[in-house]
């Protein structure tokens, strides 16, 4: 039963892909490949005539990265550019590099602009062309584009978990501020373990949080992270010794 838990708890961590750095190095965010993907495909599937196959976010080869202003969640990438990779089919009514100059800036301007994301390059690459201008892989596209469906769906299974109802003492209360700012659908546990987790150092002196949140629809992620920052901060430095520093991380978006 161990064995089969870990495997589990592996393919869900796959599942989440890579930790994306939202906005720059003094923003302290970092968002869920999933996430990132699921939010680009909504925008992608209002393209008429275009499937999306696939869809990934890494980093930009041969670019600078920056050295975050705080710590970042165990494994996620530095502050950088990034690169999208879809694969998609065209529908044969419109020229195809038409089709694919409109899916690249559709894709820069989603992760952008919806998002946060410090995207420069989207690489593309056609595998098929259809008849007609469907567009049936509306429902469907964010789902396949970070692996099968069934391991979507089960990463979208992780409870909720809100303020001291999981959480007691001084992480509950922090727990609390992060759900009480507007835009915070709720805290997430999809990485295991607490959605906030707080670290005191004394070699120097300080404190380390780091929140796990899901974006409410409406809201911006990026500006979103920067108040749960903010307020959790704020709160925290009451009876923190030496400098108090948040990372977020965002799970889901409605973006």
């Amino acid at each position: 039963m161990k064995t089969e838990a870990w495997t589990q708890a592996v393919r869900h961590q796959l599942g989440l892909g890579r930790l994306l750095p939202l906005g720059g190095p003094d923003d302290g965010t970092w968002i869920t490949e999933q996430a990132a993907v699921r939010a680009l495909g909504r925008a992608a599937a209002e393209i008429p005539g275009v499937w999306l196959d696939s869809l990934r976010i890494g980093p930009a080869p041969f670019e600078p990265v920056s050295e975050p202003a705080v710590r970042p969640p165990v494994s996620a990438l530095p502050p950088g550019p990034l690169r999208i990779e879809a694969a998609f089919t065209a529908s044969l009514e419109q020229p195809v590099p038409e089709t694919a100059d409109q899916l690249r800036s559709t894709l820069l301007y989603a992760a952008a602009d919806r998002l946060g994301l410090a995207a420069v390059t989207a690489d593309l690459r056609v595998t098929d062309l259809h008849e007609g201008p469907e567009t049936g892989m509306k429902s469907r596209t964010a789902a396949r584009a970070m692996g099968s469906e069934p391991e979507a769906a089960a990463a979208r299974s992780s409870p909720p978990v809100t303020g001291t109802g999981t959480m007691q003492g001084r992480v509950g209360e922090l727990a609390d501020v992060a759900t009480g700012v507007p835009g915070v659908a709720r805290l997430t546990a999809v990485l295991g373990g607490r959605p906030v987790k707080m670290e005191d150092d004394d070699d120097p002196p300080g404190r380390r949080i780091e929140v796990h949140l899901a974006v409410a629809p409406g809201h911006h992620p990026l500006e979103v992270a920067r108040a749960v920052r903010d307020a959790v901060a704020e709160a925290a430095i009451t009876d923190a010794a030496g400098l108090v520093t948040v990372a977020v991380l965002i799970t889901e978006t409605a973006a």
